[in-house]
């Protein structure tokens, strides 16, 4: 047995000795030296990472602070005496997997021979909005941050183990150049490698990429408004005056779809009732948009019918609408008839959920509970938000009378898009920048009704690809044309019905109506809601249009939080030093959620806003 394992080794001695010793080298090469990556690859693992921890930002971020504090809608089942108090939330992922990626790009490039960086400038270029897109979200909730020396370590010696924060100021100085760097390089990208499908969001199309650039320099430019006007509206003048344009199609926009196999956070939401002031705003104007961002009531007619046959009484905002034939049987809405009479809101001050009058709206079970054919079903009289701006991969059932049929949208589980920024921002930016006194080629009612105009189609296509429940039909419906009648696509004359409408009309209260027009588009982006609510005052106390409801609890008005907490400093932080300096510079109090610091210990950029509510400066 001996001999025979010893034969084994000769020959396994002899065949490696045979070997290529050049063959040999690469299998046995330093393991600390990594092959040279396909940039391409890198650029769509940078470009996925735009968007991230998606469902703590929408669970916790947006809606149990976000959409309650700018009175979009209430915290799950209605606004107390402690919705101001901050708890979790979540926050773009910047420095484990984002900003490695973009700097090794950059790098990597940088190391390469002159011809092979000419050819990757475009690359090079696509790093920087894609780097200050997320960013951009996170200042907005905390203030500075690490960012020009983020991810460094692997390239300094010694490592750069301590960067710096930059003060939010430097950030927006920084990240003006920074897009102003990579315009410079859009604006001609004849020869350069492109993406293609490896690009997520526009499929390696540069200019689409330019006018995102813009775009971005735009939202800068709408923080600095309170800070430098004449920088502000310099930016903008820069932007509509652009080489490379500005985003002003709906094939501009930026539509983030990771791939096929994405649906979303995959978890449910906690989801507040729509605010009512909102929802009947929206339904007076007829505003297509409520029914793009939040989700029809249960009160179709079968359940208007099963309630008058059990003999209780409808909720007292929907019985009016509902038509009655001589026999007292459902026969139809009264007007403005679908799909419009399914859209109710709900008082949000803390002092209205505490109100027994309205417990309609919060102790529904108690007044929509009906029981027929064996079988007992509680149905709601208010409108959530729409879950499938979130997430789609989940089951939707249509409400029946009690015992009758089970209707299910179960198949419907498409890749979720998610908007990221539009043509119609870039459009509504400008209406406001040309108030503002900037020299801009249209009108700021020429900016404003295309800026509608795309917000509305925009929110339709998102509605159409999720796959929302009632778009096409209400399936309960039997009659076509009814359940045609109640689906919520966009209808051909919607928007010019519209734009017709007194309060989009800028011959008075101009800029309110267009800050009014912003709110309303950013309802499903709520980081860029919350910034447009600090800075503009609107929704404004005692408006002719849409109101702001005042926050009370026990007969007091409520601080609502500014900014997010910052955690306190520690020793034992490796990078302790500059945490501390960063948030001393800032005059924050660290660690504590009270509403009242939150209030008044603003963000750079916020700091010489109005107060909520308050209206414009």
């Amino acid at each position: 047995m001996n001999k025979i394992y010893n034969l084994i080794w000769v020959l396994l001695v002899l065949a490696f000795a045979g070997c290529d010793r050049d063959k040999f080298a690469e299998l046995n090469s330093n393991p600390s030296t990594l092959s040279e990556p396909d940039l391409r690859f890198s650029m769509t693992e940078a470009i996925e990472q735009i968007y991230n921890n998606d469902y703590t930002i929408w669970f916790y971020t947006n809606f149990q602070y976000l959409y309650p504090w700018t009175q979009v809608t209430t915290v799950q089942g209605g606004n107390g005496a402690d919705f101001n108090l901050m708890g979790p939330y979540g926050a773009q992922g910047l420095y484990g997997s984002l900003f490695p990626q973009t700097m090794d790009i950059r790098m990597r490039i940088d190391d390469m021979s002159e011809e092979e960086q000419a050819v990757r400038q475009g690359f090079k270029a696509l790093t920087y909005p894609i780097q200050i897109s997320p960013a951009l979200v996170n200042t907005d909730l905390t203030g500075s941050m690490i960012y020009s020396q983020a991810g460094l370590a692997p390239y300094t010696n010694p490592p750069l183990l301590t960067p710096e924060y930059d003060n939010q100021s430097m950030l927006f100085d920084t990240w003006l150049s920074e897009l102003d760097e990579a315009l410079n390089i859009l604006e001609d990208t004849d020869g350069q490698l492109t993406l293609g499908s490896q690009d997520l969001i526009y499929e390696g199309d540069y200019d689409k990429w330019a006018k995102y650039c813009n775009l971005l320099k735009l939202k800068i430019a709408a923080r600095l408004v309170h800070k430098d006007r004449s920088k502000a509206l310099q930016i903008a003048e820069e932007v509509a005056n652009s080489p490379v344009g500005y985003m002003d199609d709906i094939n501009d926009d930026f539509v983030y779809n990771r791939g096929i196999n994405y649906y979303g956070t995959g978890n449910g939401m906690w989801i507040g009732y729509g605010n009512q002031k909102l929802i009947d705003f929206l339904i007076e104007v007829k505003d297509p948009r409520v029914r793009f961002n939040f989700k029809k009531n249960d009160f179709n007619g079968e359940v208007v019918q099963a309630f008058i046959d059990a003999d209780q009484a409808l909720p007292p905002f929907i019985e009016p609408l509902v038509k009655l034939d001589d026999d007292g049987n459902f026969d139809g809405w009264n007007a403005p008839g679908e799909p419009w009479v399914r859209y109710h809101g709900a008082p949000i001050s803390p002092d209205a959920t505490q109100d027994p009058a309205n417990d309609i709206y919060f102790n529904q079970a108690a007044y929509n509970r009906i029981a027929a054919n064996g079988t007992e079903k509680t149905y709601s009289s208010t409108v959530l938000f729409q879950e499938k701006l979130t997430r789609t991969q989940y089951d939707y059932t249509y409400p029946t009378k009690p015992g009758g049929r089970v209707l299910e949208l179960n198949d419907n589980q498409p890749p979720l898009q998610v908007l990221l920024g539009s043509s119609a921002e870039t459009n509504l930016y400008l209406a406001e920048f040309k108030q503002l006194g900037a020299n801009l080629p249209k009108s700021a009612q020429e900016y404003l009704n295309r800026g509608v105009e795309l917000s509305v189609k925009r929110a339709d296509l998102i509605a159409k690809n999720n796959q929302f429940p009632y778009y096409n039909n209400d399936p309960v419906y039997t009659d076509p044309d009814e359940s045609a009648a109640a689906g919520t696509y966009l209808r051909d004359s919607e928007v010019t019905d519209l734009l017709s409408q007194e309060a989009l009309d800028l011959s008075t209260d101009a800029l309110e109506k267009i800050y009014i027009q912003q709110y309303i588009n950013f309802m499903n982006t709520p980081n860029d809601l919350w910034a447009t609510v600090r800075r503009s005052g609107v929704p404004m106390k005692g408006s002719s249009y849409l109101e702001w409801e005042e926050f009370t609890s026990s007969g007091t008005e409520m601080p609502i939080p500014r900014r997010f907490t910052v955690s306190t400093p520690t020793a034992d932080n490796l990078n302790y030093a500059n945490q501390l300096k960063s948030v001393q510079d800032q005059g924050f109090t660290t660690g504590d959620p009270n509403p009242n610091i939150l209030s008044q210990e603003r963000l750079w950029f916020d700091q010489d806003s109005p107060e909520y509510g308050e209206g414009p400066k």
